[in-house]
């Protein structure tokens, strides 16, 4: 019975081991897929692909940024958007260790700004919101019922959110491409962050959103940092 036993134990870690390397191979082979495509597409765009910048992960202070462990910032897309720099790459940072621990993927697109503007941080509303809220996680109320439903909304000071927010703002942040998303100034950059892994088929539609979201910046706070766009 014994060596009956050895023999199948002998055999299960045989097929544990093959098994392994077919989900490698295959895993491998998936992943040089993804960077074959992701380097055709920023060469379709005249854009730049690397596969790992590290200074990314130093770049921002605020979510997804700053937390967990192992942070990485890879297949990144580099290249110019109606003028701008603008990026495109999948961050991940881990929490956990052993059995728990968790990697967290993260698709983060950022246009630059023509001048550094005051922070502020726009992410969706929702249930960890009200029970941030009802812990004295205040964020700024707006008179619009709609965008406080749709948004919680942190500033470097309430008179730059609402001079920022203003009606057109607030239209153009409740339609179907905005709503949802998490987006942040931060220095001279304007990002926005969305659970998972990097897609490129969003890229475009997110730095359209971004770029949408400058054009309506007022132009009294772009003075206010030193800047006219009205002499470009």
């Amino acid at each position: 019975m014994s060596g009956d036993a050895g023999l199948f134990q002998g055999g299960f870690w045989i097929i544990f081991v093959v098994i392994f390397v077919v989900v490698a191979i295959f895993g491998w082979r998936a992943n040089k897929k993804r960077q074959e495509a992701l380097r055709a597409w920023a060469a379709g765009r005249g854009w730049t692909y690397t596969a790992t910048l590290p200074a990314l992960v130093h770049r921002w202070q605020s979510p997804p940024f700053r937390q967990g462990s192992s942070r990485r910032a890879s297949e990144v897309l580099t290249g110019v958007f109606q003028g701008e720099q603008a990026l495109s790459f999948n961050y991940t940072y881990t929490t956990g260790s052993g059995k728990s621990r968790s990697t967290h993927p993260f698709h983060v697109v950022s246009l630059h700004l023509p001048a550094e503007l005051p922070w502020v941080q726009l992410t969706p509303e929702g249930a960890g919101a009200a029970i941030a809220k009802f812990f004295g996680g205040q964020d700024i109320e707006f008179e619009s019922a709609a965008f406080n439903d749709a948004w919680r909304v942190k500033a470097a000071s309430s008179r730059f959110a609402y001079d920022f927010i203003h009606p057109r703002m607030m239209e153009r942040l409740l339609q179907g491409d905005a709503v949802g998303r998490a987006i942040t100034v931060e220095g001279q950059d304007i990002y926005l962050w969305a659970n998972g892994r990097q897609r490129i088929e969003y890229v475009d539609s997110y730095l359209n959103l971004l770029y949408g979201i400058v054009q309506l910046v007022p132009r009294h706070l772009w003075l206010n940092v030193g800047h006219d766009p009205l002499a470009e």
